[in-house]
């Protein structure tokens, strides 16, 4: 016995609301609280489908553990036959089943409602395998800081068991919407275009989007083509045949053919030269292109991921980018933030590059000051993320103990005050802090901040209190929130005032 139509639409769009609800959940889940997030997910799910009894089960033993078998049982329900199972597998082997229960189990089920709940059931899984990450970091991390230091953990977003996804870190709002986006997406064969600067991860998320898809067995081919040269990237992509220009000695395949029934990630499309994009859309439209030197079609199932730092529209709009491959392209975009838009990230990363990499740098280290987190937020990050591993790897370096400090050598600026607008008296605040920190918190002495202020330390103390700026010893500056600023209208004389004053 079938479903009517109507009760099978009414039961679709009560799931349809669930993924992005896991979603957000799993993202700032704590390891706590595994098994009480599964049990509430079964709960939400058997009474979408008005079901007796959904049950979550491990069925590999690894890698899911603990957690992993829940039961949700209506109330004064005595469970129900069997109606529906939904395998999840991984590296095709089965790690985990969601099963449902109902008295009535004669009818048939939609396979629309079984693909959802495939994709909640692999949101269940992450949920598990967070925990277990979780977990394990509890295992693994160093030990107690000092006292008076302050450390943060670092919490990778959840994933399967690979590099690319343990390396997205932090749990910021604007993260979280970026990886609620690719869960949305990941499922589909749909076209993706991933938007960021310089920096933020774009082939990061590609992969992740590669890795929680039905293609995730298949190949994952990456092409920079921004790195390749006009004249070659036409057979980098698609191909050559033996003789077909100089130097083409034999027959060579394409990435295209290379990322059969898998993924291709173009990242920097934007400089795509014109000839290519009109091949490219074929692709994309027919599914078919011909190797260079050939008049033969071939037939090619690939998925495309498209990442840029360009503004494709304006793009389109100079006559630079074709606006039918734009939309064809453009069906989901994903926008990634900027390091500055998600500066709450930046203590989990410091911790992540900190823990990942001390151990080939033979260095350990168990606290990172406050001021230098503060710096470290301060800063406008250009480069974002690569460019705070830069920073952190060269901290780690420089820091002769066991507490983090910033490399203040040649060609170390951090942008702040000078880099952003605001109030006379937060660019007064944000130069001294500048200066203080160029000269790692000194006041006396021989290249002081107060000599280059051009100010008496005395008077570079006042100013200080007067705009709730500390100066941890030896170390850098970090402003004090909890003081009140004062009235700061007698802070503003001139210098030669000020060095008269001292004169007499």
């Amino acid at each position: 016995m079938n479903f009517p139509l109507p009760a099978a639409d009414a039961m679709l769009h009560r799931l349809s609301v669930l993924p992005d609800r896991f979603a957000s959940t799993i993202i700032g889940l704590a390891a706590r609280d595994v098994d009480r997030t599964i049990d509430a997910m079964l709960q939400q799910i058997g009474e979408a489908l008005g079901a007796d009894q959904a049950t979550f089960e491990n069925v590999a033993g690894d890698p899911l553990q603990r957690g992993a078998i829940r039961v949700w049982t209506r109330a004064g329900a005595v469970g129900g036959e069997t109606v529906l199972r939904v395998p999840v597998t991984l590296d095709g082997r089965p790690i985990s089943e969601l099963t449902i229960g109902a008295r009535d189990g004669t009818r048939s089920w939609p396979p629309a409602i079984s693909e959802r709940l495939r994709l909640l059931a692999d949101l269940m899984v992450l949920a598990v395998q967070r925990g277990q990450q979780l977990r394990d970091f509890e295992r693994e991390r160093p030990a107690p800081p000092l006292r008076g230091s302050v450390r943060s953990a670092s919490v990778a977003s959840p994933g399967l068991d690979g590099d690319e996804l343990d390396d997205i870190v932090g749990e910021s709002p604007a993260l979280r919407m970026a990886l609620a986006r690719v869960l949305e997406v990941a499922p589909t064969d749909a076209s993706v275009v991933i938007l960021g600067e310089t920096g933020t991860g774009k082939e990061l998320f590609a992969r992740y989007v590669h890795n929680r898809s039905t293609r995730r067995d298949r190949p994952f081919i990456a092409v920079n083509c921004a790195a390749l040269p006009p004249t070659l990237i036409e057979s980098e992509l698609f191909g050559h045949e033996r003789g077909a220009f100089t130097g083409a000695t034999s027959l060579r395949q394409g990435r295209f053919e290379l990322a059969h029934r898998g993924t291709i990630f173009l990242d920097e499309i934007g400089d795509l030269p014109a000839e290519v994009q009109a091949k490219l859309l074929r692709v994309l439209q027919e599914g078919e292109f011909e190797r260079v030197g050939s008049s033969q079609s071939r037939k090619v199932d690939v998925r495309v991921i498209a990442a840029t730092h360009h503004n494709l529209e304006a793009a389109v709009k100079e006559g630079r980018f074709r606006s039918d491959l734009y939309y064809r392209l453009n069906v989901f975009p994903i926008a990634l933030p900027a390091l500055r838009d998600r500066t709450e990230d930046i203590p989990r990363l410091v911790w992540f590059f900190i823990n990942r990499d001390q151990r080939n740098l033979n260095r350990r280290f168990t606290s990172v000051p406050p001021a230098v987190l503060a710096t470290l937020q301060r800063h406008s990050w250009p480069g974002n993320i690569r460019e705070l591993e830069n920073v952190v790897a060269r901290a780690m370096i420089h820091s002769t103990g066991d507490t983090l400090l910033l490399d203040d050598g040649p060609g170390f600026h951090m942008s702040t005050a000078s880099d952003r607008s605001g109030t006379l008296e937060d660019v007064e605040r944000r130069h001294i802090e500048d200066a203080l920190q160029q000269c790692r918190g000194r006041i006396n002495g021989s290249g002081n901040a107060a000599e280059k202020l051009g100010l008496h330390p005395n008077t570079l103390r006042f100013r200080m209190k007067k705009l709730g700026i500390l100066r941890p010893a030896g170390l850098s500056v970090v402003r004090d929130f909890t003081r009140p600023v004062s009235d700061v209208s007698s802070l503003h004389r001139p210098v030669r005032a000020e060095g008269n004053h001292q004169r007499r």
